[in-house]
């Protein structure tokens, strides 16, 4: 298809919705210049896009699409407005913004923190979940420094619902009478009813983290030796759905070299449809150059499930879960970064750190962090008994998130009056 046909076939859904909407409204045009469908691709436009329908406080945004179907989207902390998005390879979709009664929004991606489980931040879409240990695991001693995985084989949020049942005091009770009665079977029959180490039917916990980078965090390196950041000591929610979780963790100060008081911040957001979230690393008191890397942990149980490509900048790794033997699938590890990476490969614990740290290693990528500069990657997760069934299909899909990284979506709008 040449550029003149692609113009047409734009210019042709922009008529058949500008002639279907009486009202003033916004005309999105947009174009895809790869040669893949873009499917449900979330893109983000200024807030201000809608300037020019002078919405009142009891107006309402809706969003349609070429058929005059409702489309969600979500407003974002940083006065963005999402909205998902469909484009034929090389093709051309049109969708108008007008004020409306908006459908009732399925919430995709969602978080809260969990005081009641030693203050973890916990978030989820429609892919996968995923935890931040918090102050109260650090106040207990506990070595928890990565990101952990919670799989997922449905596209509603569970993650609530799972604490819920996990920290159901009610059935601790019960199992804990049976264990005091002797009933050790009865009590882990029980046990299991409410387990979040368990499949119910849509996911679970499976992964183990320990004092590693788990599953994808980010770390400065001084003289080769990974300094872990420990549990987040301030968060913020930023956004909470239905497109978009955002939230900004601060961490305690720490002294880099000469450099003391050093405070990390990361913006996480996960979006809809996405296995990746995106993280965005500061460190405020930071003046001198300094390595940082993305990292995911080794486990025995796979020593050499680990992949990595230093041209498109990710790494790789499938991990057999905590209980390989246990039916629990294979959960599908990866970090990409968006700027070119100075080494790609594995840095191993020695035997003294693998035997304190239950681990082998971690396969890594590394940079270097320019003071008061942004640091930013994707990390992220695909089960085997979800959608992403093998290593094979996590390396093509790393290398099409890249791909459509470094080729966005093309957006032009207009207002019609």
């Amino acid at each position: 298809m040449d550029s003149l046909q692609k113009i047409l076939i734009c210019l042709l859904g922009i008529m058949n919705i500008a002639g279907s909407l009486a009202q003033p409204h916004v005309e999105l045009t947009i174009t895809n210049p790869l040669d893949a469908d873009r499917i449900d691709e979330i893109v983000e436009l200024p807030l201000s896009v809608i300037d020019g329908l002078h919405l009142s406080a009891a107006d309402k945004l809706i969003v349609l699409d070429e058929q005059q179907k409702q489309v969600p989207y979500q407003t974002t902390y940083n006065k963005k407005l999402l909205i998902p998005v469909t484009v034929k390879a090389n093709g051309c979709s049109t969708y108008s913004l007008t004020i409306g009664i908006p459908d009732n929004m399925q919430v995709y991606a969602c978080g809260k923190q969990y005081p009641e489980r030693m203050d973890d931040i916990a978030w989820e879409n429609d892919k996968a979940a995923y935890r931040a240990y918090g102050p109260a695991t650090q106040r207990n001693g506990e070595k928890l420094y990565g990101y952990d995985i919670f799989t997922k084989s449905v596209p509603f949020p569970v993650v609530e619902k799972r604490y819920a049942m996990q920290l159901d005091p009610i059935s601790w009770e019960q199992v804990n009478k049976l264990r005091k009665a002797g009933k050790e079977t009865e009590a882990d029959s029980l046990y299991h009813t409410f387990c979040y180490h368990v499949d119910h039917g849509n996911g679970m916990d499976c992964y183990s983290v320990g004092p590693t980078l788990g599953g994808g965090t980010n770390a400065l390196l001084i003289d080769s030796t990974i300094i872990y950041p420990y549990c987040y000591k301030d968060y913020e929610i930023l956004d909470n759905g239905p497109l978009r979780f955002s939230v900004k963790l601060t961490f305690h100060p720490f002294t880099v070299k000469k450099d003391s008081s050093v405070i990390e911040t990361r913006i996480i957001s996960l979006d809809k449809g996405s296995y990746l979230n995106r993280t965005e690393v500061k460190y405020n008191g930071l003046k001198t150059e300094i390595p940082i890397i993305g990292g995911i942990v080794i486990h025995p149980q796979n020593p050499d499930g680990y992949c990595f490509d230093k041209e498109n900048g990710y790494i790789a790794y499938a991990d057999s879960t905590d209980n390989p033997h246990n039916n629990n699938g294979i959960i599908l590890l990866g970090a990409l970064f968006t700027m070119p990476l100075d080494f790609v490969g594995v840095k191993w614990f020695s035997k003294d750190e693998a035997k304190q740290k239950g681990a082998l290693g971690h396969v890594i990528g590394k940079t270097n962090y320019q003071p008061e500069s942004i640091f930013t990657y994707y990390w992220g997760s695909g089960w085997s008994k979800a959608d992403m069934p093998d290593i094979k299909s996590w390396d093509k899909y790393l290398l099409n998130f890249k791909k459509r990284l470094n080729e966005p979506l093309i957006i032009n709008w207009s207002l019609i009056d």
